[in-house]
């Protein structure tokens, strides 16, 4: 069985919260009623164009990000009572075979997570006010703001207000977690910007595994009809302390068909893996890395294909798979057997984190039965070789 790790908590003030109710809405939410006069606590992240400096007596410690701030703050909102359930009673273990994928018996997010409202045959669709949103979440499950900062390392502040003109990104929990320190990313959280990738976006998702510095600490998104369930850009990160199958499967990486053409990201496709995709691997800077995929995700977008995204290694390797699953689910293509399950292959799925519904599936979990499901996930070879080459004309464009 995998253990899970207990850290120190930072105690951060919430004398700001009774301040922001009085003066907003009365409800403390993050909508632009109480955000611009909140006070939370601020992690100002060093950019890649901050120079590069010997460390100093200032320094944060190189563990304050994840250990002393996200799983402190997020253990503090355990403590509180602000989960549906107790992800931490959730049995996990290593499924015996090749790939050695990771099946997690979670009963409670199944029964009491947040429907999806919203139609799954369209990836790109207008923001709804009127369906939930994180602006309705209570300013309790956020943990921290986490920003580009201006200096040549990384700060904390514990209160930091937003102001009338920013719209700050936001890490809080989630409610419904899937693991330990399960949280969620939301990017400029007051533009209420629809599920949809895009390069700065996605470099903030980055600079947060780098922030973390964990081979365990993972970032994933899935995009709508990849079994997103709400519709106001997001990602997720959770801390695992095992390597995930995706992680450990070879990789052969994509020739450059004119030689001509160099770019400082190595392009590869997953071999011997249930669902086929890409790999995108960093040579220099997070910014490089971002732009490339963000081209791949908004051509995706555009065509309107399914994805889902895994920012692994510190934010140094991203994989991404196009899938199908939901399409071929319509269409009455996947077994019965399967469908019982009730498990939908999203990015933490697909990465061989198999989040099982039902304690028999649990207890007769097999590599067979992970494969086939993730099987059902994978494009078919012609329609991956299509994603291939648009993706290898996305990386390589000027």
């Amino acid at each position: 069985m995998l253990a899970i790790k207990r850290v120190p908590t930072v105690v951060v003030s919430d004398d700001q919260n009774d301040s922001s109710a009085r003066r907003g809405c009365g409800r403390n939410c993050l909508g632009k009623c109480c955000m611009p006069v909140s006070e939370l606590p601020l992690y100002a992240f060093k950019t890649d164009a901050s120079p590069v400096v010997s460390p100093g007596a200032d320094e944060l410690p190189s563990d304050f990000f994840l250990n002393t701030l996200l799983l402190g703050q997020w253990e503090d909102r355990m403590s509180r009572g602000l989960f549906r359930y107790d992800v931490a009673a959730c049995e996990t273990k290593v499924i015996p075979g090749k790939h050695g994928f990771v099946a997690l018996l979670n009963e409670g997010r199944h029964l009491k997570k947040r429907p999806t409202e919203f139609r799954v045959d369209r990836v790109l669709q207008p923001f709804d006010p009127a369906k939930f949103n994180f602006t309705k979440v209570g300013q309790e499950e956020v943990l921290f703001r986490f920003e580009a900062g201006e200096d040549h390392k990384s700060q904390f502040l514990e209160r930091a207000v937003a102001g009338e003109t920013e719209s700050p990104s936001v890490v809080a929990i989630n409610v419904s977690p899937i693991e330990y320190g399960h949280v969620l990313l939301v990017p400029r959280v007051l533009d209420c910007l629809p599920q949809r990738i895009d390069p700065e976006s996605l470099s903030l998702a980055l600079h947060m595994a780098a922030e973390a510095g964990s081979a365990y600490f993972r970032l994933a998104y899935n995009s709508l009809g990849a079994f997103a369930t709400i519709n106001h850009l997001h990602f997720q990160a959770y801390f695992l302390s095992a390597p995930l199958p995706v992680e450990k499967a070879a990789a052969r990486k994509i020739p450059i068909e004119n030689g001509s053409l160099q770019s400082r990201v190595k392009l590869s496709r997953l071999v011997d893996y249930p669902v086929r995709g890409l790999v995108y691997e960093g040579r220099s800077t997070l910014k490089e890395l971002s732009d490339t995929v963000a081209r791949s995700c908004i051509w995706l977008q555009e065509n309107n294909m399914p994805f889902n995204v895994l920012i692994s290694d510190s934010g140094r390797r991203v994989f991404l798979f196009p899938q199908c699953y939901a399409e071929k689910q319509a269409l009455g293509e996947v077994s019965q057997e399967l469908l019982d399950t009730q498990v939908n292959p999203a990015a933490w799925e697909i990465s061989g984190h198999m989040i099982l519904k039902r304690k028999k599936d649990f207890e007769q979990a097999s590599e067979d039965y992970a494969r086939r499901l993730l099987s059902e996930a994978s494009l078919s070879e012609a329609r991956f070789e299509e994603v291939v080459k648009a993706c290898m004309h996305e990386a390589h464009r000027p």
